[in-house]
Formats: C-alpha cells, structure tokens, sequence
C-alpha cells in the first residue's frame, strides 16, 4: 500500500541516522534566537542616542517633578491630568529618529524572519529529500538551502498574500452584503453570514492545503513558485487518500499538542514541548508529506531501517553524545577560556548595573518566593526541557556569525548578575545554585562555544575555505556534542528539582 511504504520511509529515517537529518531542525528552533538579536541592538542605538543628546537626562528629570498617578476608575480627570504631564516625557523620548530607528527594526525583523525561515525550510525539505532517497540528508540541506531558499521565502510571501486579500478584502465586501441582506430579513442575514464563514472557511483551507506540499514541490521537482501550487494541486489530486492522510496526520498531531500543552501549563511545565516539537513532531511530518510527494515521483528509495534494537540504539547514542561532547571541549579549551571570562565579565556588568537599585527597596529577588509551590518532578522536567533547548537555540543560533550565542551568554549574564544584586539572601542563593550550578553552567559554556565554532564553520564555507561535505560533519558533531549537553543538562535538572531546594535547610 503506498501510504504504509510512505510510512515506513518515515520510520526508516528517523531509525537511520537521525542525526543527519535533525540538527537542521534544531536550526529552525533557534531562529528567534538570531531575530531577536535585532532589537536589541536597536534598543542599544536607541539608548546611546537618547544618552548622548541629553534626552534621556531630561526625561529622568522630567519625570522627578510628576505626580503619582491616581486611580484612573476613581478620578479620571485627575488620571488625564497626570498623562498630560507625560507628554512632554514622552515626547523627549521618542524622537523622530527614534521612531524611524523603531520602524525600521519591525520591517528589519520581518524580512530577516522570512529570509530566514526561507533558509531553513528549504535546507530542512532538502535534507528529507535527500534522506528519502538514501543520500545524506545534511549535505542535501546545506545544498537545497542555497538553491530553493528564494522560492520557498516566496511561497511564504504569496500565501500571507493570499490570506490578507481573502480575509482582509472578501471580509469587508461579505460583510457589507451580509449587513444588507440583514437589515431586510434578520433570519436571512444569519443564515447568510453562516453561509459565507463556511465558504472562508473552506477557502482559506484549500490555500493551506495547497500551500502544505509547494514547498514539497519546489526541492523535489526543482519548481517555481507558481508552478509549484500547481504541481502540488496535481499531487492532491492525483494522490487525494495520501494527501488527506497527511491533513489528517497534521490536524490530530496539532490537537495533541495543544492538548499536552494544556496539561502541562497545569503543572508549569512549558518547556518540554517546543523540544518534542523540534526533535520529533516536524521532522515526522516534513518527512510524511515528502515521502507520499517523492513516492507519486516515483524516487522514494529510502534507507535501510537500522538493525539494532531501539534500546541499543538509544544507549549508544548516549554514549557518543558524551564522548563528542568530551573531546570537543579538549579541543577547544582555549574558546571556552574566553567564554567564561566574557560570562564573568557580564555577571560583573549585571551586579553594577544592578547596585544603584540596592538600597531603593524597590526591586528585589527572592530565591525563596520564587520556590513556593516548587514541585520537584514538574520542575526537573520543566528546568531540563527549557535549559536544554536554551543551549540548542543558543549553539545553532550561532551559524549566524557567532553573533546571537555570543549574544545570549552575555545576556544571561547581565540578567543573573542582576538578580544576584538584588537578592535579599544572598547565601540561600548561592547555596541552591551550587549543587546543580556545577552542571548547568559548563553544560552553557559547552553549548555557547559550539555556537561559536558553527559560525566561524558558516563564515569558512561562505567563503568556500569548507566543502559542504564538512561543513556537513561539524553540524552533525555540533548535534552530538549537545546530546553530551543534554545529558549535564539532565542531570543539573534532577539535582536543581530535588536537592537544591531543599538540602541547605539543614544548616540554616
């Protein structure tokens, strides 16, 4: 039957190698970790501009001299008196150059999100390909990323088009003529409008239908943008069964984890899901929908499934993950001589900036109110899903140049720098950091330099001073040497969730 050998393609995959295929979608995860670069430097422009044109000392100033605000329910002629003593303020703090520099961080922010995305889906459906066809899926990626990023950024681009005039411009024109058939018959003004959500509905389902194997489309027929909706219109209706598998697949695969999401929240569990989303729920669906693709092409070739049992496969990957993890860090300790002292350095940057609000009463942290209602299994859970995946944004986000992993280590620092300031038991801090401290942190360095090695690998095969064959290996060792990572990870988890908080009472 075609849809069980598509199937078993995908299980085939995920058996055989899964390390060739998924660090491209680690990457996927980390790209808000390189957007979210851009505003922060922007808010860095922006304050050195308010800082040495003397704005932001006269809004300091300014805003000395204004009143509480008062109760805007109680006296709202007092509430809008105290806004229009803000006017002024705000007026010195955003300028007209701050307003283009604002502007142009959104439009700056939405073209890097599509050109990155761009990027990545065609590298990830590029490596699926590959892998379907028993080749090597991350040679096929680094390859399918050059060639079919600008198509799969313009599939991105014509469907929010396509969106935009359905809801947008049918929205409005549906509307009016609902609201006329309205005023004459009310009963028959909401039959209509029932009528016309269906017919959106339904519209805005077929754009996402086709739109679903485009990019499918563009990799495996090498297709333009327009010829790829076609191709996949052919495809569905051609292969209609495979297609409505794959819907169906999609739709129950998101009602799960919305409903796992929910029952999580319930115990502050949050991170583990965009893990399990990167890791295993993408990649199974970018490779089901490609393989029913390839299978109508006639291509699907896939490899071998792996004879060793599930558990020996998993000790095994265990046990290279730490491996590469060791070696990499004998190799590179001159790097991570310099990642800890730039973490010191911004620990330090933090405590300062911190220090002014000290005596002020203010702003304080409390480890102890932060642990209240502290659940040891939901909490080792929830600190090694949201550690682990920190590490993984933090090591792929740096194919950008190195930029946003070396930008996340000094982040983070300045953060628990100022935390540690403004600490109101300082020893208690220090004494549930410790136990747990010891794994955590070089497990952040590791992942930090690995963010680091990965840029200067990108920056290299740019250049073409790497093949993509290599470049190809430092992404699959980067993968390895963060299983490593995940292991510190997990064992900093179960020492934070059930020792940390509760051992140092014995000698308090």
């Amino acid at each position: 039957m075609a849809i069980a050998t598509a199937v078993r393609a995908v299980g085939a995959v995920f058996r055989r190698r899964p390390a060739d295929i998924l660090p491209l979608y680690v990457l996927g995860a980390a790209v808000p970790a390189i957007i979210r670069v851009i505003p922060f430097i922007a808010a860095f422009i922006g304050y050195y501009y308010l800082e040495t044109t003397g704005r932001l000392e006269a809004a300091l100033a300014e805003f000395e001299t204004v009143d509480p605000m008062p109760d805007p329910q109680a006296n709202p002629d007092a509430f809008e008196a105290w806004f229009e003593q803000l006017l002024p303020i705000l007026e010195l703090l955003f300028p007209f150059p701050i307003l283009v520099l604002a502007v142009g961080t959104v439009i700056v922010g939405v073209l890097g999100a599509i050109i990155l995305y761009g990027i990545v889906t065609a590298s990830q459906l590029s490596a699926c390909y590959g892998r379907l066809r028993d080749e090597r899926g991350l040679v096929a990626g680094i390859a399918g990323a050059r060639r079919y990023w600008l198509r799969i950024a313009g599939l991105y681009v014509l469907e929010f088009f396509l969106w935009a005039v359905v809801l947008v411009g049918g929205g409005i024109g549906a509307t009016l003529f609902v609201g006329l058939l309205a005023v004459a018959d009310p009963l028959v003004g909401v039959l209509m409008g029932l009528l016309v959500a269906l017919v959106f509905v339904g519209v805005l389902a077929v754009i996402r239908a086709l739109f679903a194997f485009a990019p499918v489309a563009v990799v495996v027929d090498d297709a333009g943008i327009f010829d790829s909706v076609s191709s996949a219109g052919r495809f569905i209706r051609a292969q209609p069964v495979g297609a409505i598998v794959y819907y169906v697949v999609s739709i129950g695969a998101m009602f799960a984890i919305s409903t796992l999401t929910g029952l999580l929240a319930l115990v502050e569990v949050t991170a583990i899901i965009p893990l399990l989303s990167a890791l295993v729920l993408l990649p199974a669906l970018d490779l089901l929908k490609s393989s029913l693709y390839v299978q109508y092409r006639g291509r699907l070739t896939p490899p071998a499934p792996a004879e060793r049992p599930l558990r020996r496969r998993t000790t095994g990957g265990l046990r290279h993950g730490w491996t590469e993890m060791v070696t990499f860090v004998r190799g590179t300790l001159g790097t991570h001589a310099i990642v800890v002292a730039l973490a010191l350095v911004s620990f330090w940057v933090g405590w300062r900036l911190a220090d002014p609000y000290t005596d002020v009463g203010v702003l304080e942290a409390s480890i102890a109110a932060r642990l209240e209602g502290h659940m040891p299994p939901a909490a080792a859970l929830e600190f090694f899903g949201n550690n682990w995946l920190v590490a993984l944004m933090t090591a792929f986000g740096g194919l950008a140049l190195a930029i946003p992993a070396i930008f996340s280590l000094v982040f983070n620092g300045v953060f628990l720098g100022v935390m540690a300031r403004l600490e109101v038991e300082p020893l208690e801090l220090l004494a549930f950091v410790i136990p747990h401290g010891i794994f955590e942190i070089p497990a952040i360095f590791i992942a930090t330099v690995v963010g680091i090695s990965l840029g200067i690998a990108w920056f290299r095969a740019v250049q073409g001073r790497l093949s993509r064959v290599a470049f190809a290996d430092r992404l699959e060792r980067a993968f390895w040497v963060l299983i490593g990572v995940g292991i510190l990870l997990a064992i900093a988890a179960v020492v934070e969730g059930f020792i940390s908080p509760y051992y140092y009472d014995l000698f308090l």
